[in-house]
């Protein structure tokens, strides 16, 4: 392995630490620029003051001062002693579980059940098991790779020699070495390490999604701690502070005995989750184990997720169950008037005993009588249905990304419908909407735009090199910064290749795009950097590196050059480096202006390069300037910014360079379709601001037209101001949905989620159109995830690829994970996993939309047939002296939802869809209709109640009346009352039957098969059934039932007459709605179905809104006028459109002033108070 050095490097989690610092110092310190003031807040870190309960103590190779978890995790939901109260706890969540435990219990009551003892509990006990044998199979999943990771083996330090312990059994103080390619088992203070002054190379995909090395350095007091006799003998104590979930912050000191406090920081750590990469090992000490890791602070249990249309089930089966009580109290009150009236008289039917006149055991008889109003199979259905849907998506072979060998893998399938009602989603950005891949494409020199070639000798710019061309000068001082400003790693391979480690991807882009022109940078030691710049070897010695952050959005390298001359280079925004050119420096100003627009318009990433010469003097007193400020422990950040500031000034403009953040295929087209679709599309990163926003570019999520409102803000107060300032000027510009994208930092974010600047800020990003928030922790983004899901009652959806990811998808309504490059942390935590981001767009528009409609259809169904057959039980009653009878056989009753109605539901919820999948994907429009819940809602749950309430009016009274004579044969014969119900269930079987095809959109065979089978299957089991007695001993009172029913001509005749009359009134409904109310879904079926184009009507519906919008416009031309005078006289320049209406649904619901305030900018740029606008 190539030796890489570095004095120290940034932490590029944080990107606030000190500089690297050379050690050329000439004279003592001065005073300098920068004074250390006594009223100073506490240090960052060092030796700090505060009692031994806001700290922690480690004690080195020593008893510790109190006992501390040990390193092992759990992410299961359950173990062995909480799977039971746990899964019983969240099955009895579910009303309809609960009321059905009831009806198994009070069937148990002698005398009391008129449908037997077992008819429910059965059931019931099956439904469980199913549920807990699917939360075993997944519980049991995540066990086995917690028990994976607990058994890793580690060497650990003990009594003088090195021990192969399991990761669990690791605690705080213990030292251990990690060897390269190994994950770090705890969060570890970095002692020494294989590399030159204690240095190793890191890699952090798990806790921010970066793939890119990062370099962290030990202390040069333990740095030369190599051998275990070395390590033996550390004496000492770390005090840090308590274990806390702030990745990108350490405050700790090291105190050996004998010697000085050292301060340790973020820069000395090693996190759980990290990986060791180009160093061959590290030694390091366990500060904090297990849970206490910041990576598990970090997570959050396991939730336990319910979908939308589950928790609207709950509530409408709770409003079913108090009408079953008042049908219940009215049917005991009715049977004892009835009872005390008839049986003084009617002594004969035997209903003068204690029981009849109880009204107590009345009620428990039509109690348990009515109990199957709520459907108890509903419960068994949606569990296979939704088990059959999620293999649907397991083996969707157009989200199968075959470079990988990675399916798309439905991890749960109870929120399979829930895809179908996303309003928002949450991303990452690298490794779910980047591959986290740049290439250097265009750079600008000298008024001209190069770029690369196949060869360094066939590109232009070479060539005007060699031709001593007379910008040539500039394009070799371009080219060396270039290679020499960066931070980059070298590493050579045995067959003479480079390969570039950076701490961000943009950075290697720029040294590879220097390579491509011949300037290669292949060396680097802590003193200097070489490069071979086209065949002549070139040494820089580094002075200093004054890193990059987001507040200087620059970086700069001061170099001696060959000849012994002293020059700053400095890449940043152009923003930020314009603003420090020198004003005798015009030349390239203009023409690398319209080449950074040019660059900009074709969504690439943009930087300018400018250079400076120094004076040696000049040099020689800001750097003790320089080193007073890196030295010291308060506001060293500050004095940093402050001391750079002035030695970056003064530059001369080079040129500018244009890089191509590599997208995930597919990544700018799912978005568009998603946006189109109705869904906000929030980006959630850890990275830096300019990197976010320029992918917000490249991925078409931030467009041309739209401004850039960012929040960068350093205190409470400031964001609070900030905050309430642009509230106010959205609400006197009566807007509600700006075309604006707001920008917000991690630690601006943290003030903004206060508790009393919560609820400003979130009105504030509900106004705008995109919000991007940068450089924020993996739990910050669980709490905005939470914010809007809390906030708006909307279904969101996270998505991420890294472990730093897992927080915020188990906090939005549905999680889904890429199952990448960054490992499978996060698909492990995810509700579902998908290779990659643009399969998202198949998995929301088809089967999100599919699913949620064919459940919304299975559960109205459902309980439209159970109520269609149950309520007929009632009408029975008023004809039977609410004696509790039932007009049917038992186990018929038993049997309709198990056997004669249990097929539909299973064909609507597997095979239901309205549009092909080719259309939905085509036209994003369609999925507006189940992002609305505009199939399964309170109004539409209630309509299909009241239709079953109609039907069975008719299927019970037409057979009634046409048996009102009793004798329905022609010899005169009559028969009992069982053959009337047997009539009437099978008009009952028929008639929900035909329902079902008549609300199915989509005919398969199986749909054919499952509506026709099901009627065939009843005329089957009469035929059986009625045979079976007296061979076996039961059934007695339906033998011959077969020929009884079948022989009257009553039967077939009402059995045409009753299914039509009951359905008639459907169809006409249906008729109506499909020309008079007809959907654009609706028109799209239509257009499928007869093999057009639906553009078309596509067309024809943007027309149609175009029309009405107009007709909206004059309706509320005096509203906008008053917004645009008050707008004038408020000084801001904006211009408004009148909102854009759709017209899916007809659906005018929203008020007519709210309609119009959907604003769109045009392109202005708009300078908001006290913020940055970023011209892009």
């Amino acid at each position: 392995m190539v030796s890489r050095y570095h004095l120290q490097e940034e932490d590029a989690d944080a990107q606030t630490t000190a500089p690297r610092q050379s050690y050329r110092r000439s004279r003592p310190e001065s005073a300098g620029l920068l004074q250390t003031h006594d009223d100073e807040e506490p240090p960052n870190f060092g030796s700090y003051d505060s009692t031994d309960d806001d700290k922690r103590i480690i004690t080195l190779n020593g008893p510790q001062p109190t006992k501390y978890c040990n390193n092992r995790i759990s992410t299961a939901k359950y173990n062995v002693l909480t799977f039971i109260p746990s899964f019983l706890f969240e099955q009895f969540r579910r009303y309809s579980n609960i009321f059905f435990l009831l009806i198994a219990l009070l069937q148990q009551i002698p005398d009391v059940s008129p449908t037997g003892r077992y008819t429910t509990l059965v059931p019931l006990v099956f439904i469980l098991s199913v549920s807990a044998i699917k939360e075993i199979i997944e519980d049991v999943k995540r066990h086995r790779a917690d028990n994976e990771i607990n058994h890793r083996l580690i060497e650990r330090l003990e009594n003088g020699t090195w021990t192969t312990v399991r990761w669990s059994e690791l605690t705080v103080g213990d030292i251990i070495k990690v060897v390269i390619d190994t994950f770090f088992p705890a969060d570890l203070i970095l002692l020494s390490s294989s590399e030159p002054q204690a240095m190793c190379f890191i890699e952090t995909a798990n806790l921010d999604g970066e793939t890119n090395l990062k370099i962290r350095q030990g202390m040069p007091s333990t740095a030369k701690l190599l051998d275990t006799k070395d390590l033996t003998q550390l004496q000492g104590r770390i005090e840090c502070e308590l274990p806390n979930r702030l990745l990108y912050e350490f405050n700790g000191v090291l105190k050996e005995f004998g010697r000085p406090p050292v301060p340790l920081g973020n820069d000395q750590v090693l996190q759980r989750g990290a990986m060791l990469r180009n160093t061959a090992w590290i030694f390091g000490v366990v500060i904090y184990s297990g849970h206490e890791t910041k990576l598990m602070k970090n997570s959050t249990s396991a939730p336990l997720k319910r979908s939308t249309v589950d928790k609207l089930t709950n509530t409408q089966i709770l409003m079913l169950f108090m009408i079953l009580i008042s049908l219940c109290i009215t049917s005991g009150l009715c049977n004892l008037f009835w009872t005390q009236k008839h049986s003084p008289t009617d002594w004969y039917l035997g209903i003068g005993d204690f029981k009849s006149l109880s009204l107590g055991y009345n009620l428990l008889t039509f109690f348990i009588l009515y109990n199957n109003l709520i459907p108890i199979s509903l419960q068994v259905t949606l569990e296979l249905v939704r088990f059959l849907q999620a293999i649907f998506i397991n083996y969707d072979i157009e989200m199968y990304h075959a470079e990988s060998n990675m399916p798309a893998s439905a991890r749960t399938s109870n929120l399979n419908e829930e895809l179908g009602l996303i309003k928002y989603i949450f991303s990452d950005k690298t490794g779910t909407l980047t591959r986290n891949v740049m290439e250097f494409k265009k750079c600008s020199i000298a008024k001209r735009i190069y770029q690369t070639e196949r060869t360094p000798e066939e590109s232009e710019l070479v060539q005007n090199i060699l031709r001593r061309h007379e910008s040539s000068r500039d394009i070799e001082e371009f080219l060396v910064l270039l290679s020499v400003c960066h931070t980059v790693i070298p590493e050579k391979k045995e067959d003479g290749t480079i390969i570039y480690h950076a701490a961000s991807p943009d950075e290697r882009a720029l040294v590879d795009g220097a390579r491509r022109f011949g300037y290669i940078f292949d060396t680097r030691t802590p003193e200097y950097v070489e490069i071979n710049a086209l065949g002549k070897r070139m040494r820089f010695e580094v002075l200093n590196v004054l890193e990059f952050t987001s507040q200087r959005k620059r970086m700069s390298v001061i170099v001696r050059t060959p000849e012994g001359k002293i020059k700053l280079f400095t890449k940043g925004a152009d923003s930020v480096i314009y603003e420090r050119l020198s004003p005798r420096d015009q030349a390239y100003r203009e023409a690398t202006l319209q080449h950074l627009e040019e660059f900009a318009s074709e969504g690439l990433r943009t930087l300018c390069l400018a250079v400076a010469d120094i004076d040696p003097e000049v040099y020689e007193e800001w750097t003790h300037t320089h080193h007073k400020a890196s030295i010291a422990l308060q506001y060293r950040e500050s004095k940093l910014e402050d001391s750079s500031n002035l030695i970056e000034t003064n530059l001369r403009l080079l040129g500018a360079t244009a890089i191509e953040d590599k997208l995930q295929d597919g990544v700018p087209e799912t978005i568009d379709a998603l946006l189109q679709a109705g869904i906000y599309i929030w980006v959630l990163t850890g990275d830096k601001q300019e990197t976010a926003i320029n992918i917000g570019y490249s991925c078409k999520l931030i467009s041309n037209t739209m401004d850039i409102l960012i929040l960068n803000e350093g205190s409470l107060d400031a964001t609070r101001d900030a905050v309430l300032r642009h509230v106010g000027e959205f609400k006197s510009s009566s807007t509600k949905d700006a075309n604006v994208a707001l920008v917000i930092d991690g630690k601006s974010l943290k003030y903004a989620l206060t508790c009393d600047l919560r609820g400003d800020f979130q009105e504030l990003c509900l106004m705008c159109r995109v919000v991007i928030c940068c450089r924020v922790s993996p739990i910050q983004k669980a709490e905005v995830v939470d914010m809007v899901t809390q906030s708006t009652k909307a279904v969101t959806l996270a998505i991420g690829d890294g472990a730093n990811d897992v927080a915020m998808i188990q906090k939005a309504s549905v999680g889904i994970g890429i199952s990448g490059v960054e490992g499978l942390q996060a698909a492990c935590a995810s509700d579902y996993s998908i290779a990659q981001f643009r399969f998202l767009r198949r998995l929301i528009l088809v089967h999100g939309a599919w699913n949620y409609a064919r459940i919304s259809k299975l559960i109205l169904y459902s309980f439209y047939k159970n109520v269609c057959l149950y309520v007929i039980e009632l009408w029975f009653a008023l004809y039977s002296g609410w004696s509790g009878q039932i007009l049917f056989e038992r186990w018929t009753i038993g049997l309709y939802n198990v056997v004669f109605t249990a097929m539909p539901p299973f064909a609507i919820g597997l095979f239901e869809k309205f549009c092909t999948a080719d259309t939905m994907l085509r036209y994003p429009l369609l999925y507006k209709p189940s992002q609305n819940a505009k199939l399964f809602n309170v109004r539409v749950f209630w309509i299909w109640i009241f239709n079953a309430l109609l039907h069975s009016v008719f299927l019970f009274w037409l057979p009634l009346f046409a048996f009102e004579s009793e004798s329905i044969w022609s010899d005169g014969k009559t028969s009992d009352y069982l053959l009337l119900g047997n009539m009437v269930y099978t008009y009952v079987i028929v008639t929900v039957c035909l329902k079902a095809g008549l609300i199915t959109s989509s005919w398969t065979w199986l749909t054919h098969a499952a509506i026709w089978g099901s009627i065939l299957l009843w005329f089957l089991f009469v035929l059986i059934y009625s045979h079976i007695w007296p061979s076996l001993s039961f059934a007695s009172n339906f033998a011959g039932m077969d020929s009884q029913l079948l022989s009257t001509p009553v039967f077939w005749f009402a059995l045409i007459l009753v299914p039509i009359a009951s359905l008639l009134i459907d169809v006409i409904c249906k008729l109506i709605h499909n020309t008079v109310f007809k959907t654009l879904t609706d028109a799209v079926r239509e257009q499928e179905i007869q093999r057009n184009d639906p553009s078309q009507v596509m067309e024809e519906s943007r027309s149609s809104e175009i029309r009405f919008k107009h007709d909206l416009d004059k309706r509320s031309s005096a509203k906008r006028e008053k917004a645009r005078v008050r707008d004038y006289h408020s000084g801001q320049s904006i211009e408004f459109s009148g909102r854009r209406l759709r017209v899916e649904h007809l659906d005018f619901d929203e008020d007519l002033e709210a309609m119009n305030q959907q604003r769109e900018y045009h392109r202005r740029r708009h300078r908001w108070q006290g913020s940055e606008i970023l011209h892009m």
